[in-house]
């Protein structure tokens, strides 16, 4: 091989990507392709990767030594050249492989028909597409544009021009470099004659005939523009309670969410949004078994996520086996007296056979309530992570935990070679906080109700996606002990900062106006701008946007197979899994991925190191233990709650579920969501390859996106289609 020589004349060029935009040539990537390359090769000398970078820019600065700007065309060629006149045959054609897959990638966006200004994947492209770019006169926005848009939208709320230019440029840096977004209606809607931008709602159900319609009218005016509502049917009363205005009985809860799944259905027919429904109902119902067991013929109210309302005093009755009195809302008497563990039982039951009913510890929620004075927190939003008065809406954003990270100097940049860049997280949380108030502002509120409420309490919730990537990226299995040290860590000082900045815009701005009397007030602060400022809500979408992984879910497969453009089905494998293969020489290959892409894990793979396996687990390589301590740390530092889903082997009993239960209620969750693997009439699971089939578009929790025809995943508390972009609780 030749020798290579460092250049005297460092180039500056300006490098035209295939995308169009420019980046400041540079050697060191140069290098990495390389390297990368002939590691896959099964090579393992870096040295010699440096000294054929060397010669690449000496042949560029032969050919395009006077030009201000080369393209990556002619770089990639410059590479091959090197590569094939030192004889590097076998790097040389994993080289041109990748070449020609960035190209293909390049060739399916241009057939997406978006512009891609920000140089982001394909899939971040396809979500970004059908969820969030507007056309206007024909013509679709770029990304950058959309996030434009909506960093202007938001910046409206500043009092001045000049702090409305400072705040605006604030807000669209962070969503730029993907440090933080807010959520889905806010990215669809700011700037928009829509202006709803909220994407969570709770509302009142009432016993009475004319109270009920009312409210599926006005939930109806929310669903509209793609809000999701929360509902609590705790005063209806039991089914063939007496109804003096008639001689027959009381429908009771269940029937009544057989109308409001049905609205639901109807609106989405007539070409309105998807939207969800959570319904909750106190344990002590005497409709509870009934509730717990409404969907066990796996098909109905497919619009309607439920879970129980659970208290202090029943988890004490479980406990102990003892009794518990079912008692009639409507005049408060005990309709019958049955064991506690007969009502955990009958939902741990239905839980471990389809993932439904949740819990909610709704004492536990309570005694977090901000504005206890104003009202008590009756019930949470579609996913759970929202407690919420009546008629009140949370606007929503999350930090991308895993770009909050500088390598360590002298490092490759591949797993165990970051540290935590904490000024960046702290300024992310603070511009996310501002942001988050300004959306309530200028949010466009479709009930004066709702308007009322929302602006008395000013509720936010900035929450954080990408922590299976920080941890990967950290070296840090995430069942370890030490990833829930650091969750703690992490939240703790995403808390300090969110108050911190409150407290700011309190002194700025004023105070939310509910503040006397509050908890904050009890904390002894004297300006806060809002009732609560954290929630960790499921990302979704989100998360395909920011090329991050969901919430603070683990990863659910390291390779799964997603379709490409509507048509091949291609195996996705995590790029720092990739990475990390290809660093430890002699690992990487193609066939290495299609086995991964079958089961999505590595762990009974024999040529996979085990330092690799230590760092890489999937959800189902994980205890059920291990995943709710997770939760319970990042809980710890949270206002409102967390939504995430508590994975179980297919192999696992009822008791695990109950067991989940009881440590979730132990360790001071505020809600929880099992699931068990193939506990669905139809497999949700997101590996291996699958026929698409068509299904009746709402039944969105049968097993199938209603979208592509994919299987679902439960992720984050919600059914997630790694397809497409589609989530139950992304809206």
């Amino acid at each position: 091989m030749k020798k290579g020589r460092k250049t005297k004349r460092l180039p500056t060029w300006q490098v035209v990507k295939l995308e169009g935009t420019l980046q400041t040539y540079d050697e060191r990537k140069v290098i990495d392709a390389i390297f990368l390359a002939a590691q896959e090769a099964g090579g393992t000398d870096e040295a010699r990767a440096q000294a054929l970078g060397h010669q690449v820019t000496t042949y560029l600065i032969q050919q395009f030594g006077r030009q201000k700007q080369i393209s990556t065309r002619d770089i990639g060629d410059a590479v091959e050249r090197v590569l094939i006149e030192n004889r590097q045959v076998q790097t040389a054609k994993v080289y041109i492989l990748n070449r020609d897959k960035k190209r293909e990638e390049y060739e399916a966006k241009i057939r997406l028909g978006v512009k891609d200004d920000l140089g982001l994947s394909l899939n971040s492209l396809v979500v970004m597409k059908h969820k969030y770019l507007l056309k206007r006169r024909g013509e679709l926005e770029t990304p950058k544009e959309a996030l434009t848009r909506v960093a202007r939208c938001l910046a409206q709320a500043e009092s001045t021009p000049k702090r409305q230019q400072q705040w605006g440029e604030a807000f669209l840096t962070v969503m730029l470099n993907r440090q933080m977004l807010p959520a889905g209606r806010t990215l669809a809607n700011a700037g928009t004659i829509n202006n709803q931008l909220a994407n969570c709602f709770v509302m009142p159900f009432p016993d009475d005939i004319e109270g009920i319609f009312e409210v599926v009218k006005e939930s109806s005016i929310l669903k509209k523009n793609g809000g999701a509502v929360g509902f609590s049917f705790s005063k209806v009363r039991p089914k063939g309670d007496v109804v003096h205005t008639t001689s027959g009985g009381a429908a009771g809860p269940v029937a009544l969410m057989g109308i409001l799944d049905h609205a639901s259905h109807i609106f989405l027919q007539a070409g309105g949004r998807r939207s969800g429904n959570m319904v909750t109902l106190a344990v002590d119902h005497p409709d509870v078994f009934e509730f717990i067991s409404c969907k066990e013929s796996g098909t109905n109210l497919p619009n309607i996520n439920y879970s129980l309302e659970v208290s202090e005093a029943f988890m004490q009755a479980w406990e102990t086996d003892g009794d518990w009195r079912l008692v009639n809302p409507r005049n408060g008497q005990v309709v019958q007296t049955v064991s506690a563990r007969s009502v955990l039982e009958q939902a741990a039951r239905l839980a471990w056979r389809r993932g439904d009913p949740g819990v909610i510890f709704i004492d536990e929620i309570n005694k977090y309530n901000p504005t206890p004075k104003v009202g008590r927190l009756n019930t949470v939003n579609l996913c759970g992570e929202q407690p919420l008065l009546d008629y009140e809406a949370c606007n929503l954003g999350s930090i991308n935990l895993g770009v909050h990270l500088k390598a360590l100097k002298g490092k490759q940049s591949t797993i165990g070679d970051y540290t935590i860049d904490w000024p960046l997280l702290e300024k992310s949380t603070r511009v996310g906080i501002r942001l988050l108030d300004n959306v309530v502002t200028v949010c466009g509120y479709p009930l004066p109700q709702i308007e009322a409420t929302v602006k008395a309490n000013r509720k936010i919730g900035l929450g954080v996606m990408g922590w299976a990537d920080m941890l990967i990226r950290l070296g840090i299995p995430y069942s370890s002990v030490e990833a829930r040290r650091l969750a703690l860590k992490v939240m703790r000082f995403i808390q300090q900062a969110a108050w911190s900045e409150s407290e700011k815009l309190g002194k700025e701005k004023g105070s939310f106006p509910n503040f006397k009397g509050s908890l904050w007030e009890k904390r002894g602060y004297k300006q806060f701008r809002n009732a609560t400022t954290t929630t960790i809500a499921p990302t979704g979408s989100l998360a395909m946007v920011a090329g991050a992984s969901g919430g603070i879910e683990p990863l659910f497969a390291l390779a799964f197979y997603r379709k490409a453009m509507g048509s091949y089905e291609l195996p996705e494998v995590n790029q720092d899994l990739v990475m990390a293969l290809k660093r430890h020489n002699g690992t990487y290959t193609p066939d290495l991925l299609m086995q991964i892409a079958r089961t999505g894990s590595i762990q009974t793979i024999e040529r996979v190191p085990e330092k690799i396996k230590r760092v890489f687990e999937t959800a189902m390589d994980i205890s059920a233990e291990d995943h709710v301590l997770m939760q319970a740390a990042f809980q710890k530092f949270t206002d409102n709650a967390v939504s995430k889903t508590i994975n179980l082997p297919a192999q696992a009993s009822v008791e695990a579920v109950i067991e989940g239960f009881n440590l979730a209620w132990k360790s001071k969750c505020k809600g929880i969501t099992i699931y068990r693997n193939k506990s669905r009439e139809v497999q949700v699971l997101n590996v291996g390859q699958a026929e698409p089939v068509k299904e009746d578009p709402g039944s969105q929790l049968s097993g199938q996106c209603p979208n592509c025809g994919g299987k679902l995943m439960m992720v984050e508390g919600c059914a997630t289609c790694q397809n497409c972009d589609y989530s139950a609780c992304s809206l």
